[in-house]
């Protein structure tokens, strides 16, 4: 098309010009935007962390979370009853013991406090929910880190031994699906031949595939009470930087037997969750982490912005950029608004 300058209600264009074409008119009222959306957020895609804690008698707030409690077990399935009405069906359950030793014996334990409450969730409500239990062991160890020391290091093949000790005793109490979350080599196909052993062919494996060592964890620390008393966890959390190996850390989990892969956190590597739903057919699922929630609700209550429209937008921009399930602290709220749509 010839380049040219045309006047048209008072602007001026310069170059192509196509007079028919006006995106506007695709937006002119919210029903017609309603209807030409392109990316729909339902309560399906939305996963709740539950925080239970071991011998807990009321809720605690924490303050680095707003709206977000550690809850007793007597509690549970309150809060779960509260989650099915609101259409939400899934959840992450994490624990905090009353005990911590150096080998996380508490994880494993029969009588453990993931073990319970995913029995008391099974038992009360069966299949109506999906239950997901993450596999680690920073809460229950002394050192606050993800695996068993040995001289000021994490060592990655013990640490294997008793995630899958972890994940089998998660599935025999009725968690549907175990997300090792622990970034260890090889935790994923040991934990599938753990669960095989055990004859739990049925139970699924989410690997937290591509977990960055983010600054955007503390608050999650303070919920679940599992700073780290030495260093820091980048010898075995992801570089921040690195999209390349990344990718190979998903490629990894998928070879091993992974059912599910996961990125962690959500919104600053949305372009690694594009590029993972590019590459891989898996379902695949993102954690949008406590950092996330807390700058958000700290702005808010600030009153620099609105919380539920900032709310929508990134959450919205999660499910866009591939995530089929978002792991989200605003899953009750924005449950909520979906309902009063």
């Amino acid at each position: 098309m010839k380049m040219k300058q045309i006047s048209n209600n008072n602007y001026k264009v310069n170059g192509p010009y196509f007079p028919n074409v006006r995106l506007r008119r695709l937006r002119k009222t919210k029903a017609l935007r309603d209807i030409l959306q392109e990316t729909r957020i339902s309560s399906d895609d939305l996963i709740f962390p539950l925080f239970i804690e071991e011998g807990l008698k009321n809720s605690k707030n924490i303050t680095s979370m707003p709206d977000i409690q550690r809850i007793p077990p007597s509690k549970i399935v309150n809060v779960v009853s509260e989650l099915l009405d609101l259409g939400i069906k899934g959840v992450i359950v994490f624990g905090i013991p009353d005990k911590k030793d150096i080998v996380a014996h508490s994880a494993y334990s029969e009588k453990g406090v993931v073990q319970k409450s995913i029995q008391t969730i099974k038992k009360n409500f069966g299949d109506r929910i999906v239950v997901i239990s993450d596999v680690c062991m920073c809460q229950y160890t002394t050192s606050g880190h993800c695996g068993i020391v040995k001289e000021n290091t994490i060592d990655n093949d013990s640490t294997i031994e008793i995630l899958s000790k972890i994940a089998q005793s998660h599935a025999q109490c009725g968690a549907d699906i175990v997300a090792p979350s622990a970034m260890m080599d090889g935790q994923v196909i040991a934990i599938r031949e753990q669960l095989n052993e055990a004859g739990l062919h049925d139970t699924s494996i989410m690997a937290y595939s591509a977990k960055m060592a983010s600054p955007l964890y503390t608050p999650f620390r303070d919920l679940a009470d599992s700073t780290p008393t030495f260093g820091d966890r980048k010898t075995y959390q992801m570089a921040v930087t690195n999209t390349r190996e990344s990718l190979r850390e998903l490629e990894l989990d998928i070879k091993e037997g992974a059912d599910m892969i996961m990125i962690k956190p959500a919104l600053p590597y949305l372009d690694l969750i594009c590029k993972a739903r590019e590459m891989f057919k898996l379902p695949l699922c993102a954690y949008s982490v406590s950092g996330e929630y807390a700058l958000i609700k700290a702005a808010s209550e600030k009153g620099w912005i609105n919380e539920t429209d900032v709310m929508i937008e990134f959450l919205s921009s999660i499910k866009r950029a591939g995530s089929d399930i978002i792991i989200t602290y605003f899953a009750k709220k924005m449950a909520k608004v979906l309902l009063e749509k």
